[in-house]
């Protein structure tokens, strides 16, 4: 006889009782988890199934909700991440001159304190140098703006000529209106400027920070790392940082030597300021691609007050060295300094150029050099166990 569900009894409870024919005698292990519950809430179900397709489609859409939330996160941190890692990367490529002073002695904090107030120095004799020469020249200007601007409209002089060619005389005589967005310029400028001093501020004030903190920071990188793999790590980050420390000087080197060249070329020919012009070039050689561009362009403007053969002359002496600089000098000199070849030397400025502008310009030789020794101390020695 075949037993239905409604029949199941329990065998340590003997024969269905005739009594109570309609009864459902439960097995014991579901009665005991009855009794557990006091038999008010029921049992408790089966756990929830993760390999549903509902299950799966709504982690799927909270991962995605997840890093759309961190990559945005990221995108408007752009500009912030950007200061800190330049602020970084400067920290790190003078902990070498901190170290020079460190171990003569000088605690950390003078010894930043020495370098910070060097970087002062520089600044202000520069601005003290520049700024009564500048007022001058402008001075200069305003005072004989209305004979240059008769000259110009008359024809006379290569100015003139230039302007009669470029059909600028009718606005220079007043019979046509240029119109320029003067209140949009003044106020974009005005925006430009406050964005540019506020950043340069944090810039110098985040080196300050890491260049005092970059023994806690090292401390703290080294920590996170696996006991047995610490010691390789540490040595891995001191070459790392000695690498980044070689570019810096490197840099300085490559600005030095356009400073010189640019101060005997302007002593040669006689144009004026040829000091400050020389610390000008120096200082904007220091901004990779662009640098040295913008400074050339206005020592040839300046050059122009010798005359305008030496003035295209100064132009092209620019572009040669900027050659010279881009495809001689500075592949070799950080071939020495960083361990990088010429060739890498330039795929990574055009690379990082490219991603990130002047920032990724400046920070991509260093990036390459550290890609570099990963590859020759991590993954080559890794693929020859193989």
């Amino acid at each position: 006889m075949e037993t239905s569900p409604e029949n199941l009894t329990d065998p340590a409870m003997g024969p269905e009782d005739p009594a109570v024919p309609d009864v459902l005698v439960l097995p014991s292990g579901v009665r005991r988890e009855l009794e557990e519950t006091d038999g008010s809430l029921g049992v408790q179900g089966r756990p929830f199934d993760r390999r549903t397709p509902f299950f799966v489609g709504l982690t799927g859409a909270l991962g995605v909700a997840v890093a759309y939330v961190l990559v945005r996160g990221i995108a408007d941190l752009g500009d912030v991440l950007i200061i800190i890692g330049l602020a970084l990367f400067i920290a790190v490529g003078l902990n070498p001159i901190i170290e020079f002073f460190v171990r003569r002695s000088f605690s950390r904090g003078v010894a930043v304190g020495i370098v910070t107030f060097g970087f002062v120095l520089v600044v202000a004799a520069f601005l003290i140098a520049a700024v009564p020469l500048i007022s001058h020249e402008i001075h200069a200007l305003t005072t004989n703006y209305p004979r240059y601007k008769s000259e110009l409209a008359s024809g006379k002089g290569w100015a003139g000529r230039l302007a009669v060619k470029l059909h600028l005389t009718g606005y220079l005589k007043g019979k046509s209106k240029l119109k320029l967005p003067v209140a949009g310029g003044i106020f974009g400028a005005g925006k430009l400027l406050l964005s540019l001093g506020v950043g340069t501020i944090s810039v110098v004030a985040l080196t300050v920070y890491f260049l005092i903190a970059i023994p806690g920071v090292k401390l703290v990188w080294i920590s996170m790392i696996p006991r047995s793999r610490r010691e390789r790590v540490g040595l891995l980050t001191d070459e790392v940082f000695s690498r980044v420390g070689g570019f810096m000087l490197g840099n300085l080197l490559t600005s030095l030597i356009a400073g010189i060249g640019t101060y005997v070329w302007l002593l040669i020919f006689g144009v004026p300021y040829a000091l400050l012009l020389a610390v000008f070039v120096a200082l904007f050689d220091l901004i990779p691609m662009v640098g040295s561009t913008i400074a050339g362009v206005v020592v040839s403007l300046v050059a122009l007050s010798r005359g305008v053969p030496i003035a295209v002359a100064t132009g092209a002496f620019y572009v040669v060295y900027r050659f010279l600089e881009d495809y001689f000098v500075n592949p070799r000199v950080m071939k020495h300094t960083v361990k990088v070849t010429p060739g890498l030397t330039i795929i990574a400025t055009l690379i990082g150029g490219t991603l990130l502008g002047l920032i990724g310009a400046l920070i991509a030789i260093p990036v390459a050099a550290t890609l570099r020794l990963l590859i020759e101390e991590v993954v080559v020695p890794r693929q020859n166990q193989r």
